[in-house]
């Protein structure tokens, strides 16, 4: 009762106040691009939203929480784009805030704090959290399981691990990659002297726990033939194939702000070196474990890494005030660590978030000689794929719309929007709603998994693809006009819009063949 009337005094003025209002300054610059400098629906929103007219506990390419979460969200404060982009602008402050909460447990000053938060500014999370996906809730449980693990280490009381055991559940039912942080953790149980909790059933329960959260998503995973499975090796082998552990290690600093690395390098060392951060050792495996799991993978990409940082971030910084701490001239030196790490992210920034006017931003990238980049290996134009994947969905709905348009009362009755691209597709179900367009069917991922409802084929608008093929099954097919964009993907620009009549074999005999997982 004494400590929460006293918590707005710690915030503000308090010993957390130097936590509070970073994490805040993180809100609100995300909240402000998402408000005044957003480009567009990001690829992924669009589908991530359709999946959130289509609940169910699992997805083809993903858990389910996150879609729950984004559900909860549209019921509430609806479907645009500044209110989409709340919960991970939320997600990246409390990220901030668990990050300067940590360094704090294990004994850092107000200036660990700072230089923790300022690190957790990183680019790659930056990127993470401006946009809808289950990677800045992936990224903030990440960090809350290291936050509980600080406390079970520092308190030796056992009922830390049961939210430890939530935490995990909710971060497997949100994206699997958590196993990997589950593996990270093993093995510092194993190799510390935190080993003497595997001489109880408290780790077991917390596993229970986290086992029972994930298990609609195996369950579903089991009854739809493991289609998850499918698309992981779809990916591996076709999507993201050829990622090399040195470019995998080359992509770390990159991401994370290059001089950055000052501090997170110095975190593994203190860790697993020094003297006032041994009583915390296991939490340098969950870096190693995942880490080393990516490594022997062979086609992860490295942002994958990106949610482990949080407790490097915070070893890190309390080596460096133990460096300055007492010695000569040591202000200047961290004002120096500071500027050090803080002007290269404001530098970079707009590599990451969208603070300039496209225009602006392509003059800019190309006076740091920063040349555009795909995770994918596709071809691109003036942006990154992470840009220009925000642009043209507005467009390929008004083509397909003008389309729509040419059809007779009758076969508006009878038509439905099929495209191969769940993006596509999820633009056409957005912002085709309300023009009246019919929801879209796709072959890609979850829209495949919808099936093609009550599509009889005697009419279907297909946007993209190529006649020829086409008409391989369709008696009819006619190009009524192409969708053009500046700024997206080149492959996303010039599609055309083909309506297409008579489909020559039924199309639940066509269905089973078309299913793209990847």
């Amino acid at each position: 009762m004494l400590e929460n009337p006293a918590l707005p005094t710690r915030l503000f003025r308090g010993d957390l106040s130097v936590i509070f209002y970073i994490s805040l300054a993180r809100l609100v610059l995300h909240v402000f691009v998402n408000l005044c400098c957003a480009y567009g629906y990001f690829r992924d929103e669009l589908y991530y939203l359709a999946c959130s007219d289509h609940l169910a506990f699992g997805y083809v390419d993903q858990p389910a929480l996150s879609i729950f979460i984004l559900k909860l969200s549209t019921l509430i404060t609806g479907k645009s784009l500044v209110a989409i982009r709340l919960i991970p602008a939320m997600a990246g402050a409390a990220t901030v805030f668990i990050t300067g909460l940590i360094t704090r447990e294990m004994g850092g000053q107000k200036f660990a704090q700072f230089l923790a938060c300022a690190c957790s500014f990183s680019l790659i999370t930056l990127a993470m959290d401006s946009y809808y996906s289950m990677n800045s809730i992936d990224i903030v449980l990440w960090a809350a399981v290291a936050y509980l693990l600080l406390k079970i280490i520092k308190t030796e009381r056992p009922a830390w691990w049961i939210p430890l055991g939530i935490v995990l559940g909710l971060g497997l039912a949100n994206k699997i990659n958590v196993l990997f942080l589950g593996v990270g953790l093993f093995a510092g149980l194993v190799l510390t002297d935190q080993r003497k909790w595997l001489a109880t059933r408290w780790p077991y329960l917390a596993g229970a726990i986290a086992f029972v959260l994930f298990a609609p998503y195996v369950i579903w995973n089991a009854t739809n033939n493991w289609p998850h499975l499918e698309f992981i090796h779809n990916a591996s082998t076709k999507k993201y194939a050829g990622l090399t552990p040195i470019r995998f290690i080359l992509e770390q600093f990159l991401l994370n702000n290059p001089l950055a690395a000052l501090v997170w390098i110095a975190g593994i060392i203190g860790l697993l070196c020094m003297d006032i951060l041994k009583k915390y050792r296991l939490l340098v495996f969950l870096f190693i474990g995942p880490l080393f799991i990516f490594l022997v993978n062979g086609t992860s990409k490295g942002e994958y890494l990106s949610p482990a940082y949080c407790v490097l971030w915070s070893s890190g910084a309390i080596v460096w005030e133990s460096i300055t701490v007492g010695k000569w001239n040591g202000k200047a030196w961290r004002i120096a660590i500071s500027t050090v790490i803080i002007i290269p992210m404001l530098i970079l920034m707009p590599m990451v978030l969208p603070v300039l006017p496209v225009r602006d931003f392509i003059m800019y990238s190309k006076t740091l000689s920063i040349t555009p980049d795909s995770s994918e290996g596709k071809e691109l134009s003036k942006l990154p794929q992470f840009y220009a994947d925000m642009f043209g969905w507005e467009e390929k709905t008004d083509a397909v719309y003008r389309a729509y348009q040419t059809l007779t009362p009758e076969e508006k009755r009878e038509c439905i929007i099929y495209s191969d691209n769940y993006g596509r597709c999820g633009a056409i179900d957005l912002f085709g709603k309300p023009l009246g367009l019919p929801h879209a069917i796709g072959s890609h991922n979850n829209y495949w998994m919808w099936g093609s409802g009550n599509a009889t084929g005697r009419i279907i608008i297909v946007l993209g693809g190529n006649k020829e093929q086409l008409q391989q099954n369709f008696q009819t097919v006619e190009q009524v006009t192409v969708s053009t964009c500046r700024y997206c993907m080149p492959y996303e620009n010039n599609v055309p819009v083909f309506i297409c009549r008579n489909i020559r074999v039924p199309l639940s005999e066509i269905w089973p063949r078309i299913k793209s997982f990847i």
